[in-house]
């Protein structure tokens, strides 16, 4: 059991449980968002209806699946949890529709994952609420149509450009989460030290913002380290030199680079000249798969401008050259 009064005996799975935010007033950032959903939600509840079917789209660790988790509060309702890969075959997706209550939401992670026959299913489920099954093979099978209750979906996912256009065309509403804001952050690092009953000055949060990536998810898995390094060292505060100290320690620099995203820099500067180079030629020199480079290294080195895309391939930016202490012979 997970007691949030003492996260000393919680686990690292479980403290990440504890950090989130369990109101809508707890959640940090993302306004804009947050506004236009405020909207729906209260729309709906004064009609007495169900949230038409959402989609939430962004980078990992921005707040997708907590923010779902917030919405399903707000409406009262309960939510069914599952993802894109763990739905195999047409039966497993019929086995979660057919058990669905009037007004749960069904939050499928991932969702850029559904194979195409997963779609084919869920269109007339998200549209006219009915379940098609085709029962027996060959020319003996036949349809049968199953009602559902009102529910909605509520899908979230990494990349949206691989959902099929008929499926992004049957949500309601489509909300792209955004990189947070240096200040957000910090709020969001001096509220989880809060709940872990950790000291932090606001140098030591700043410290560790500016390295988090502007993402929470970041944050909070630095201040678990910076908590760790307190134990051990017997600090008694996170001021700046211990935030520091920390970085050092998991060899991450001031703006959040690691060693990957440092290798991925110096290996279009010193092998490609700078760039361009294509993401397939620059896969193959890291020993890596593009979609990783695509989805994992490029979105903050993109954010930050160290990292362009060019007709012709990716390109270093000069102040990428400049952080990283490169030579500076070509301007960009």
């Amino acid at each position: 059991m997970i007691d949030p009064n003492n996260p000393e005996n919680t686990d690292e799975q479980a403290i990440d449980v504890v950090l989130r935010p369990k109101q809508w007033e707890d959640y940090i950032g993302q306004e804009q968002v947050k506004k236009n959903l405020r909207v729906i939600i209260d729309a709906a509840k004064m009609r007495n209806e169900v949230v038409d079917h959402l989609l939430l789209y962004g980078q990992a660790g921005l707040g997708k699946t907590t923010l779902a988790r917030l919405i399903a509060k707000e409406l009262g309702g309960t939510i069914k949890t599952t993802s894109g890969p763990a739905i195999e075959k047409v039966g497993d997706l019929a086995a979660i529709l057919s058990n669905l209550e009037e007004g749960e939401i069904l939050f499928i992670d991932e969702a850029h994952r559904l194979n195409k026959m997963i779609e084919e299913v869920l269109y007339p489920a998200m549209e006219s609420r009915k379940l098609h099954i085709v029962i027996g093979k060959g020319t003996g099978a036949r349809t049968i149509s199953l009602d559902l209750p009102p529910f909605t979906l509520l899908a979230a996912t990494t990349r949206v450009n691989l959902l099929s256009a008929p499926l992004r065309s049957r949500f309601g509403a489509t909300f792209k989460l955004e990189y947070y804001t240096e200040e957000d952050i910090r709020e969001i690092i001096k509220r989880s030290a809060k709940i872990l009953g950790m000291n932090i000055t606001e140098e030591g949060a700043t410290t560790l913002a500016k390295a988090s990536r502007f993402t929470p998810r970041v944050a909070n898995r630095l201040l678990r380290r910076a908590r760790d390094y307190m134990e051990v060292r017997g600090e008694k505060t996170i001021d700046g030199a211990v935030a520091k100290d920390v970085l050092d320690f998991l060899n991450i620099d001031v703006l959040g680079l690691e060693s990957y995203d440092r290798d991925f820099i110096k290996t279009i500067v010193e092998k490609f000249g700078g760039g361009p180079v294509g993401i397939k030629t620059l896969a193959a020199a890291l020993n890596e798969d593009d979609a990783t480079l695509e989805e994992v290294y490029e979105p903050y080195l993109m954010k930050l401008g160290f990292v362009k895309r060019t007709p012709a391939g990716r390109v270093v930016g000069e102040s990428a050259k400049k952080h990283l202490g490169l030579p500076s012979d070509k301007l960009v």
